[in-house]
């Protein structure tokens, strides 16, 4: 699984999603995430079969929305995106939010689904500990992924000690704070010391934690900047100083406090 994607949240227009993919491809790209409840399932689709990649050498990811939450549905709904995308299978699919008194029942059917091909890997997201405890209790199968919020102010450290216990690969969505960063001088003062911006340097600190990163951007020089991560490495005292940053701050939805709309 690359460990940079391309965030597909909130990228509605075609044109603009054909953009931010052909864009995010030539600069090294090789992941993309989505979910079947952002509506853009086809038009990535569509953009990924222009972006002149063999299926081979990408790495698609969606998730299952809370109202396709049974066993059945969770067939249909797979079958749905697949053909919204106008692909064979999935490399990642994710149950999106930890409905109660569901998921374990979901799992099941990811587990199949794994088994018949349709998706090569299967995870979750937005699952605390003690969702992940319950599910690990009825079933063999740990997930592959656990996409969380995760960024400076919400650094998740007994989930992602949890995690790495687990041997459950952490995901960072809404990495970059929806933007709050530029209220963080701290990390203005750290990429200052590299001459990178404040975004290169979280993600470079989302990479050192070991955590896998999907920054949303449509804009060529945001996401030419967000792959130019690879060629520096952040000081242990300069992760100290950001792991110090955390306030439990959310600016999603709180898994445990979710209104699991259809």
């Amino acid at each position: 699984m690359p460990r940079l994607g391309l965030g597909a949240w909130k990228m509605k227009d075609e044109d603009e999603t054909a953009h931010a993919v052909r864009t995010a491809v030539s600069a090294g790209y090789r992941s993309i995430d989505t979910a079947s409840i952002y509506g853009n399932e086809e038009s990535l689709g569509r953009a990924i079969l222009q972006c002149g990649l063999p299926r081979d050498e990408l790495f698609i990811t969606t998730k299952l929305w809370n109202k396709d939450h049974s066993y059945s549905s969770t067939f249909t709904a797979c079958e749905d995106s697949l053909r919204n995308f106008g692909l064979d299978y999935l490399d990642l699919y994710l149950i999106h939010w930890p409905v109660a008194q569901q998921y374990q029942e979901i799992w099941e059917a990811f587990v199949q689904l794994r088994k018949e091909g349709k998706v090569r890997a299967i995870g979750v997201s937005n699952f605390q500990i003690h969702h992940l405890t319950e599910l690990m209790s009825t079933s063999s199968v740990v997930p592959a992924v656990n996409q969380v919020e995760f960024h400076p102010w919400l650094t998740q450290g007994p989930l992602l000690a949890f995690c790495n216990k687990h041997r459950i690969q952490v995901e960072a969505w809404s990495p970059l704070m929806q933007g709050h960063f530029r209220e963080i001088p701290e990390l203005a003062e750290i990429a200052a010391c590299y001459s990178k911006s404040v975004p290169q340097i979280i993600l470079r600190w989302n990479l050192q934690k070991e955590v896998i990163t999907i920054p949303k951007s449509v804009h060529t020089d945001r996401i030419i900047e967000n792959a130019n991560i690879f060629d520096f490495h952040l000081h242990e005292e300069h992760m100290r100083c950001i792991d110090a940053l955390n306030q439990d701050q959310r600016f999603g939805d709180d898994p445990d406090h979710f209104q699991f709309r259809d």
